[in-house]
């Protein structure tokens, strides 16, 4: 017997969210149809100019916006932002640091802080 593979797909959110894009600002044709692993493999190697614009230019999901933020996604929700902002809405935030970014920057900056100490402490004890 002989095994055919069958090609992987995957629905369009999962690929947006792979491509780190917000979906509802992609493509029609990319938000209707099903995208299969080569298809996500060529738009990862050679993104078309919508990707590189929304890459670029936004509205950027949560994950995206935090990162830029340099705070988590819970501390996203607590400073009110709900919705996908762009760059530019990023770079205001970023400029006139309200307090709750302030302070979910230096709650950032803890965490990240004990989990290198708990790393740390963890590779002590495997020596």
């Amino acid at each position: 017997m002989t095994s055919h593979k069958t090609t992987q797909t995957m629905k369009p959110a999962t690929a947006a969210k792979k491509l780190g894009v917000y979906l509802p600002a992609t493509p029609t044709e990319f938000q209707e149809g099903v995208v299969s692993r080569n298809e996500l493999n060529a738009l990862q190697a050679d993104p078309p100019e919508w990707l590189q614009e929304l890459r670029r230019n936004g509205p950027h999901p949560r994950p995206v916006v935090a990162a830029k933020l340099g705070v988590s996604i819970a501390g996203l929700a607590r400073g009110g932002v709900t919705e996908a902002l762009t760059t530019e809405q990023i770079d205001a935030l970023k400029n006139d640091m309200p307090e709750w970014l302030r302070k979910e920057r230096a709650t950032q900056a803890e965490v990240r802080k004990e989990a290198a100490r708990i790393k740390e402490k963890n590779a002590q004890q495997d020596a």
